[in-house]
C-alpha cells in the first residue's frame, strides 16, 4: 500500500465516490463514516466541540492506483491535555467510527499506517493515537492491540457506553409479539390513551426541500425543551444539526420524522436510513404535550413504519436510557482505544 496524506477534503473530493463504495464494505458500516457526513462534521469541527485550529489528517491508502482505505484522523489535544490524533467525527456527535477499509486489507492498512503516521515528515506531532467510539466487533480493535504489543507501544481500552439496537425480522405485530410482555402492554396502553383524548396522531416524515431548514428548526427547539439538552445546544451545535440534517438530505439518508397531533408537531426524530437500517440519531418534543408520552408514541410509529419499509434493524445508538430497553433493545458496545508510542 502507498500511503498519502491530506490535509483538507476537497483535496480528496475526487476519491469521494470511492471512499463512499469502501464504507460499504467497511468492518463498520455506519453513515458517520461517509465522505459526506465527515465533511459536514469537521465545517464546524463537531458544533464546537474541537479547536478550530485543530489540524486535518486525512490518510489515504492507494493500491494500483486505486483507494483501498482511508484513516480521517485530525490533530489536537485530547481530553487528557495530550498531543493526539483522533478520529474526524469525534467524539460527542457521532456514535460510531472507524477506519474505513475492508476487513480483507485491514492488517496490512494498521500496520502500514502506524509506520506512516510515526515516520512521514508531513504529520503534526503527536504522543498517542486515540480513536473514540469503536463498535466492539471491530477488528481493528484486535488488531490496533497486536500491532502497539509488536511494536512495544502501550495500549488501553476502555468501555464508553452500550448502544442497543432493535433487529427487525416479520412486520409489526411480529415485532410486538418479540418484546416483553409488560412492555407490550405499556406500548398498546399509551396509544390506547391517545385515542381516548380524541387526538388523531399522525406521522409525518419531511420530504419537501424548502420545508427543511423549518422542520429542522422545529425539532432543535423541541430539543431545547428538555433542560438537559438546553445547554448542549449551543449556537455552534445548532449550525452543526442544521449542516448535519441538509448533507443528509441532500444525499436522501434523513429521515426527519414528527408525530403530528390534531395538525399540530408534539415530538420529532431526527434519524438516518442507510444500509436498510434506521439510526436512531436524537430526539425532542412539545412538552405542553407530554401528558400523552409523544415521544413513546412517535417511536412506536417508527418502528411500525420500519417495519413496512423493510428496514432491517432500527439503532437506538449511544447511551442506555431505559426506554431504548423497554422497546426491545439488544445492546452491543462502543469503546475508546489509545495507543501511546514509546
Amino acid at each position: 500500500m502507498e500511503f498519502l496524506q491530506y490535509t483538507t477534503f476537497n483535496s480528496l473530493a475526487k476519491f469521494k465516490d470511492e471512499w463512499n463504495r469502501l464504507v460499504n464494505f467497511s468492518a463498520s458500516q455506519v453513515p458517520f463514516l461517509t465522505f459526506e457526513y465527515l465533511q459536514a462534521w469537521w465545517e464546524t469541527r463537531g458544533g464546537g466541540e474541537w479547536p478550530e485550529d485543530s489540524e486535518l489528517v486525512l490518510v489515504a491508502a492507494f493500491q494500483d492506483r486505486h483507494l483501498v482505505g482511508v484513516a480521517p484522523l485530525f490533530q489536537a489535544k485530547n481530553v487528557q491535555g495530550k498531543q493526539a490524533l483522533l478520529f474526524v467525527g469525534s467524539f460527542e456527535v457521532s456514535d460510531y467510527l472507524d477506519f474505513i477499509v475492508p476487513p480483507k486489507d485491514l492488517p496490512a492498512f494498521i500496520s502500514g499506517l502506524l509506520d506512516f503516521l510515526k515516520n512521514a515528515p508531513g504529520i503534526p506531532s503527536w504522543e498517542t493515537l486515540d480513536l473514540f467510539n469503536l463498535l466492539g466487533d471491530t477488528p481493528t480493535i484486535k488488531l490496533l492491540k497486536a500491532e502497539a504489543e509488536r511494536r512495544g507501544w502501550l495500549f488501553n481500552q476502555f468501555h464508553l457506553q452500550p448502544a442497543p439496537y432493535i433487529p427487525l425480522q416479520g412486520d409489526f405485530q411480529a415485532y410486538l409479539a418479540g418484546i416483553k410482555k409488560k412492555q407490550r402492554h405499556e406500548i398498546r396502553r399509551k396509544v390506547r390513551n391517545l385515542e381516548q383524548h380524541l387526538a388523531k396522531g399522525e406521522l409525518y416524515i419531511t420530504q419537501d426541500v424548502h420545508q427543511l431548514d423549518s422542520d429542522i428548526d422545529t425539532f432543535i427547539e423541541m430539543m431545547a425543551q428538555d433542560p438537559n439538552k438546553r445547554e448542549f445546544l449551543t449556537d455552534e451545535m445548532r449550525k452543526h444539526l442544521h449542516s448535519t440534517a441538509q448533507t443528509a438530505f441532500q444525499h436522501n439518508w434523513l429521515q426527519l420524522a414528527f408525530l403530528t397531533l390534531d395538525g399540530n408537531k408534539a415530538a420529532a426524530n431526527m434519524s438516518f436510513i442507510w444500509d436498510n437500517r434506521l439510526w436512531l440519531y436524537n430526539s425532542g418534543w412539545e412538552w405542553d404535550y407530554r401528558d400523552l408520552s409523544p415521544g413513546w408514541i412517535l417511536l412506536t410509529y417508527l418502528i411500525q413504519w420500519a417495519t413496512e419499509n423493510n428496514i432491517e434493524e432500527f439503532d437506538f445508538m449511544r447511551g442506555d436510557e431505559p426506554y431504548k430497553y423497554k422497546f426491545g433493545g439488544i445492546d452491543r458496545h462502543v469503546y475508546r482505544v489509545i495507543l501511546a508510542k514509546k
